[in-house]
């Protein structure tokens, strides 16, 4: 049965049943793809981890938030999983061993880094120019992970409102970003 359900069933079984198993099957579907997220932000071993940890993460996130399009959903919490990882490693003390080799808590490829963390601070600049409406709605759905409806509960908003500030909210974001 699990192998022919589509996600959205194996999500409502596993909210209605609390199965383990439900999830299971869901997340065996997208592990090459959660896998490959975590590629682009981290190391390999990092990314092994990371797989892991975000199955452990998604045991709570799904129980608690309206999925509507499970695998879209899996990337953006898979790519904010990564992004807090590489933000969480920033601090870190890095030392240098006796053989000049640098030695760090979390091995992540440094451009990557360095260029995320230069994106991040141009994205929270630009999110403060937009309007409160598409910042708010930008905000929610994005980076608190709320679904459309949600944010409309959140926010008062009426949902063709909310679509379109979140639209128009990305879509000045990206023009703000190419500015910087």
């Amino acid at each position: 049965m699990m192998k022919e359900a589509d996600d959205a069933a194996l999500v409502r079984e596993y909210k209605e049943t609390g199965r383990l198993d439900y999830l299971a099957a869901l997340y065996e579907r997208y592990m090459n793809l959660v896998y490959g997220v975590c590629l682009k932000y981290l190391d390999e071993e990092s990314s092994k981890d990371a797989v892991m940890q975000i199955f452990e993460e998604l045991i709570e996130k799904v129980k608690n938030h309206e999925v509507q399009n499970f695998r879209g959903w899996l990337h953006v919490l898979s790519r904010n999983h990564c992004l807090m990882k590489i933000r969480a490693a920033k601090g870190r003390v890095v030392s240098i061993d006796d053989n000049g080799f640098m030695e760090s808590g979390e091995n992540i490829h440094p451009e990557n880094g360095f260029n995320l963390e230069a994106n991040l601070q141009a994205m929270e600049r630009c999110l403060e120019t937009l309007p409160e409406e598409q910042k708010r709605s930008v905000n929610l759905f994005y980076l608190q992970e709320k679904s459309y409806r949600e944010v409309a509960e959140i926010t008062g908003y009426e949902m063709t409102k909310v679509k379109s500030y979140i639209q128009n909210g990305k879509r000045n974001l990206k023009i703000c970003m190419e500015k910087n």
